[in-house]
């Protein structure tokens, strides 16, 4: 190991929770759950232990909906597998019937020419680049037909997102001396960002890459990307790489992801805002609102050495004359949704500003409707921040619909209302609600731009409700509800707080759902309490029934992942992390199944040892389901790692895909 004299050991910050910045005196979600049900029975502890049931009557008992052709689809037939245990193995585990094989995992040669994965982690950088990335998380499957409106359960391309890395994992040696060497920092953004992976079904039913396949690419967080929308070209991202504030370098923290009607990708750029530092005595609001570093960034990217262009950039601090001689303006290019074609190889990703600069979990749309406008939702998953939605300008029309729907249109934010209404608040510049609460609040916006530029602010002024940690998002295919995780908030009341109980006042986290009144570019919403985590005995009433009691077939805490297959089957993924991981009664982080229409719920899948189980979509036949591991042996690698999955034997912890089937070859989960 190297050992400068002037070297300091690192303390890398890579705990996936942004600091809170959201300092505004908006009502906060829990504040108006509390109030809404206060007059219900738990028959379990405490408000804080009672976090950890569900309301089973649909949301149709509650709100007003009118008739439409997908409220009439068929209902799920009922759940086909028994639940799994909760268990601590250092494994993938699925119910009797099922097999669950590792695939693609971190490292795996993915372009032409790409080395292999070497056990002890010694690939260089540039090898790194041409591998699969690290910390898979978000995932889509394209059938490799789809553009011509086929629908192969055979081949396809299967697009993930790689989110962070744990650098004492990442290389051969522990990664703990400043100034960090060039080459260590380089393969670190080599193994964030996305990989567009080329696969087939073989004849024996196992899937595998398809080597040199000119669609197989890697996205990295050095990739030229175009900036689009209405801050393509504002002064605030002008940059010494892109003087005109049109380009940028690269995506990274790409948690979950979204799926476009016209066959796109779209990866989101989750905590990014760590990756930079400004230390300069005041900083902007559009770096301070987002929680930028102001001693040294998580990474410390700043302090590579050789210095370098592709690492100055994660130095935000004034150091020209004006913004196109240094990266004061860097961070704005991140926090963004980023679309991707899977099927142009050569295309260049480009950023959709209209869609708001937040911490993106990710993007889902609702179904689209020939001549009307696209509506997309997306949560900021950060403790005390909102829920969105955009809305385009333009209507959709199948045979013309292209990224350009994503540049004009209106983005809102949700205020949940006591009474189980909600509102849509437009982010617009030239809305005079908007404007007047802006005024009133103090706050001055030059341009949309500088709405979206500052998001957060944008919907501090306009009085959003503050949410615990918002997550993933799923449209339900038959009812068009829309339903969203929010997986736990660590300082809801900071004077609870305790080592084993972490987040005092919704340690298990819940998931909300709504129905929009009218269609889904309505400006007001009905909502309720769909599933909330808990441990089992954990019982709520039902907004219409009498409640579901939580058992050992189907208690967990912390939803993330979510996701509804063509039946209306809702799997709803955990992120449980420090001693309600290690040291609570939900074993390892999970997947569930859920039926929304009568409440059912079983645990699926459980995963290896320190992993969080995220990503999940099916072959349009439902016959296959890919599950990504994230992180198996996290943070261990000084100890010994706790983890050796997938490889067994003692191997180097990899995050991997899971390829999931029936024995039978029937449907999974029917």
């Amino acid at each position: 190991m190297r050992q400068p004299s002037n070297n300091k050991l690192i303390q890398f910050d890579i705990s996936g929770v942004d600091p809170i910045t959201n300092q505004s005196d908006g009502v906060d979600f829990y504040t108006i759950v509390n109030r809404r049900m206060s007059r219900r029975k738990f028959l379990k502890g405490s408000v804080a232990t009672a976090v950890g049931a569900f309301l089973t009557t649909p949301l149709l008992a509650a709100c007003s909906r009118p008739s439409s052709p997908q409220a009439a689809a068929p209902a799920v037939s009922g759940l086909g597998f028994d639940a799994i245990a909760a268990n601590r193995e250092d494994t993938v585990k699925v119910p009797s019937g099922y097999r669950a094989q590792a695939f693609l995992p971190w490292g795996t040669p993915l372009v032409a020419g790409a080395a292999a994965f070497k056990p002890d982690a010694s690939n260089s950088a540039l090898e790194q680049s041409r591998q699969v990335g690290s910390h898979h998380d978000g995932m889509h499957f394209f059938p490799i037909d789809v553009q011509s409106g086929g629908q192969s359960s055979d081949e396809g391309l299967l697009v993930m997102n790689h989110e962070y890395v744990d650098p004492d994992i990442l290389h051969a040696q522990r990664a703990s001396e400043l100034p960090r060497p060039q080459q260590e920092v380089f393969k670190e953004l080599m193994a964030h960002g996305v990989s567009v992976a080329h696969i087939l079904r073989q004849p024996d039913g196992q899937w595998a890459l398809v080597p040199n396949s000119p669609y197989n690419r890697r996205i990295t967080a050095a990739t030229p990307m175009r900036m689009s929308g209405p801050v393509a070209g504002d002064d605030k991202l002008v940059t010494r790489y892109s003087p005109d504030g049109t380009m940028t370098r690269g995506t990274m923290n790409n948690c979950a992801h979204g799926f476009t009607p016209w066959g796109t990708y779209l990866t989101c750029e989750e905590n990014w805002a760590g990756n930079f530092a400004n230390t300069d005595s005041e900083q902007p609001r559009e770096h301070r609102r987002y929680g930028v570093r102001t001693n040294h960034s998580n990474y410390h990217w700043e302090s590579a050495e050789p210095a370098s262009d592709d690492t100055d950039r994660f130095n935000a601090a004034v150091r020209g004359g004006d913004a196109s001689q240094d990266y004061r303006n860097e961070p704005n290019h991140f926090g963004w949704i980023v679309e991707i074609d899977p099927f142009t190889p050569g295309s260049t990703p480009i950023k959709r500003s209209s869609l708001g600069r937040f911490a993106h979990e990710g993007v889902v749309f609702a179904p689209p409707v020939e001549g009307q406008p696209v509506v997309a939702y997306s949560g900021d998953d950060s403790r005390f921040e909102y829920i969105y939605k955009f809305v385009s300008k333009h209507p959709y029309h199948q045979a013309t619909a292209s990224g350009e729907l994503l540049d004009e249109g209106t983005l809102y934010v949700a205020r949940f209302n006591e009474d189980g209404s909600g509102d849509w608040l437009a982010l617009d510049i030239n809305d005079p609600e908007f404007i007047a609460r802006a005024e009133q609040a103090g706050v001055e916006f030059s341009s949309q731009a500088d709405v979206l530029l500052n998001t957060r602010l944008a919907a501090d002024v306009m009085g959003a409700t503050k949410m615990d940690r918002p997550e993933w998002g799923a449209v339900h295919p038959h009812t068009g509800d829309v339903y969203f995780t929010l997986t736990n908030n660590t300082r809801r009341d900071a004077s609870q707080v305790d080592a084993v109980n972490p987040r005092a006042e919704n340690a298990h986290g819940h998931i909300v759902r709504w129905h929009e009144r009218g269609d889904h570019a309505a400006a007001v919403f009905d909502w309720d309490l769909f599933l909330l985590g808990g441990d089992a005995g954990t019982h709520t009433p039902g907004t219409g029934g009498e409640g579901v009691t939580l058992t050992s077939d189907n208690h967990f805490a912390c939803p993330d992942g979510l996701w509804f297959d063509n039946r209306g089957v809702l799997w709803i993924q955990t992120d449980m992390s420090g001693a309600i991981l290690r040291e609570g009664s939900f074993g390892h982080n999970a997947m569930l199944a859920a039926d929304p229409e009568t409440g059912e719920v079983r645990r699926f899948l459980t995963g290896p040892v320190d992993c969080e189980v995220t990503g999940v979509v099916t072959t349009p036949d439902g016959r296959t389901m890919f599950v990504n591991i994230q992180h198996p042996g996290e943070g261990t690698a000084s100890a010994g790692f706790s983890s050796h999955w997938p490889d067994g034997n003692g191997a180097r912890p990899r995050s991997a895909t899971v390829v999931i089937t029936r024995d039978d070859g029937g449907v999974v989960g029917a």
